[in-house]
């Protein structure tokens, strides 16, 4: 028994009877079955496909065409068989309101026109969904069209492009989208359209963040940006640059609209924020530059309008500044400043000088106050009015606090036995993690008591009223060291922050000591300072004692300790020691 086929053929012949032929057909069938199998394949490939696929003839008839295709088009399959004509499946689509609402005649006209040509688009359909069509001619005068859904691609793409150019965080336009807009809005300021860029930073911003944590901070910054979104008109851009950092552009603008905008803006920010059972108030600063008088590029404009932000917040926050030729030039002094700061403090060229406290009974020194002084190597001496905001702003306050307080507690160390240090302590060190081991550190390497170390803290840290501020200040007070309150009387103190506070002391202002033998409320408001702080069972010292009458007068309302120039001004750490008794220089070290 063989493969082979063989086909028979009968013929019949003249005069009767049949002539049979044999022929071996095995070689065709074995073609024709593998024709076969191959069209079963392709089939299979052309229904499988993620693409569309359609064959067109030279009369723009169907010849093949797949599933996907018509899936695609929303097409039955007897709608797409082989013969269907272009214009047919127009027809079909345009039944289905794939064309919306147009001339049905004309539009397959010009359709059916260009068809032929060969082509590459993208086009969103009636639904929503977006295609992309590649139309390729053949030589025969026909035509390969391959259609494929990109829709979930394209909205990928759409959603990356998206996230590159707007804040995750509050979904406004980022810096980079801001430049892109601004470069555009910039292009009709010459025409004759100015416009104001309104750079805003948010005042207290970093302290709740520091303080409530960053899941909180985040959600003031959702909140800041909805206030802004809301706040816009017509053609304004909001924007968030990053960090606390937001950017308001207003067009068509004149000078009342742009005070008038800036103004709104702060007062929207300023009102409170109720978050996670918190209720948080930050401010703002805002520093205004108008185009095209104070730039005409997107990047000169930010850069101007930052500077005069600077200026906004040197000003004392929650205002707004417009920009003023000669701020660059204060900037670029500020940035050599800073970076003076730094090398000051790798190379060591800050020195203490000390004040003395003295009691108002007996005039004796008790204690002195560290005050740091910068010795600039090049400029002298420089004022810690100048770079004490800096090194606060800048986070250099933090080696730099901790350095005075090892110091202080050195040099402490080597006085009479009854005579404590105080040192002054920024809120932005209680923002940081590490500031009572540092004090602890200090008291251990210097063997000083903790009760001769005394840490003055100001009122503006009352603000902040965090549990891991009192914690801290809780077990500074647990070690032995004093706290005292500086500057009391001038900010936000209350009878309620004082009994919430371990304070061993307050320091009353020297704004009423100024007045205190010249005008009566003066008086009295000393003599209700002093009655308060002994009902919490806390000393006072009276800052800025200058003359005899004013130290009576203090004692008169009393006040347990005075400091001033009529005792001393701040000397040098070799001078402060000249001032103690002969017999108390004597005793040397003391615990």
């Amino acid at each position: 028994m063989t493969d082979e086929s063989f086909e028979i053929k009968l013929q019949p012949m003249e005069g009767g009877g049949w002539v049979a032929t044999h022929e071996d057909v095995t070689q065709r069938e074995k073609l024709s079955a593998s024709l076969a199998q191959q069209k079963e394949q392709l089939d299979a490939a052309m229904d499988n496909m993620g693409q569309g696929l359609a064959m067109f003839d030279a009369d723009q008839r169907i010849v093949v065409c797949n599933r996907r295709y018509a899936e695609i088009y929303g097409l039955a399959p007897e709608q797409v068989k082989p013969g269907t004509t272009i214009r047919q499946l127009l027809e079909h689509r345009y039944a289905q309101g794939a064309f919306g609402k147009v001339d049905f005649e004309s539009f397959a006209r010009d359709w059916i026109a260009q068809f032929s040509k060969a082509e590459t688009r993208i086009q969103e359909v009636a639904d929503g969904r977006v295609i992309s069509i590649v139309r390729r001619p053949m030589p025969n005068g026909g035509l390969v069209s391959m259609t494929e859904d990109i829709t979930e691609r394209h909205r990928s793409e759409a959603k990356i492009l998206h996230m590159a150019r707007h804040d995750v965080l509050t979904d406004l336009p980022n810096r980079v989208h801001l430049g892109e807009r601004l470069e555009k809005a910039l292009a009709n300021v010459k025409e004759g359209e100015p416009l104001a860029l309104h750079f805003i930073d948010l005042d207290h911003f970093k302290t709740a963040n520091d303080t409530l944590g960053h899941a909180v901070g985040d959600k003031v910054l959702q909140a800041v940006g909805n206030r802004l979104r809301q706040m816009a008109k017509d053609g304004e851009i909001v924007a968030r640059l990053g960090g606390d950092e937001f950017a308001v552009v207003q067009v068509q603008i004149n000078g009342q609209e742009v005070v008038s905008l800036a103004q709104a803006l702060i007062a929207t920010i300023s009102e409170p924020y109720d978050i996670d059972g918190h209720q948080i108030i930050v401010g703002a600063s805002i520093g205004i530059a108008l185009a095209p008088a104070d730039g005409d590029t997107p990047d000169q404009l930010l850069r101007n309008a930052d500077l005069a932000l600077y200026r906004a917040k040197e000003d004392g926050r929650g205002g707004y500044h417009f920009f003023e030729r000669g701020l660059d030039q204060r900037m670029q002094k500020r940035h050599a400043l800073e970076a003076d700061l730094r090398n000051a403090v790798t190379h060591g060229q800050f020195e203490l000088h000390y004040q003395p406290l003295v009691s108002v009974n007996t005039t004796e020194i008790v204690g002195a106050e560290a005050l740091i002084r910068w010795r600039h190597p090049e400029h002298g001496a420089v004022p810690p009015t100048d770079f004490i905001p800096l090194a606060e702003e800048t986070g250099l306050i933090i080696p730099i606090g901790e350095w005075v307080i090892r110091q202080a507690c050195a040099t402490a160390a080597k006085w009479p036995s009854q005579v404590k240090v105080a040192v002054n302590l920024s809120t932005v060190q209680f923002r940081k993690p590490g500031l009572v081991q540092t004090v602890t550190n200090a008291l251990a390497a210097a063997q000083l008591a903790p009760h001769r170390l005394e840490l003055e803290i100001t009122e503006s840290l009352l603000l902040e009223a965090s549990e891991s501020v009192i914690a801290s200040l809780h077990q500074l007070r647990s070690l032995g060291v004093r706290i005292a309150l500086d500057d009391f009387g001038t900010g936000y103190s209350s009878v309620g922050y004082l009994q919430r506070f371990p304070f061993d002391k307050i320091k009353i202002d020297r704004s009423f000591i100024e007045h205190i033998t010249t005008t009566e409320s003066s008086s009295d408001i000393v003599r209700a300072m002093v009655t308060m702080a002994r009902a919490l069972k806390m000393s006072v010292t009276a800052e800025g004692v200058e003359t005899g009458a004013q130290l009576v007068a203090v004692r008169d309302n009393g006040c347990t300790e005075a400091q001033g120039y009529l005792f001393s001004p701040p000397r040098p750490v070799e001078d402060i020691a000249r001032l103690f008794s002969p017999a108390a220089e004597a005793c040397g070290h003391a615990a």
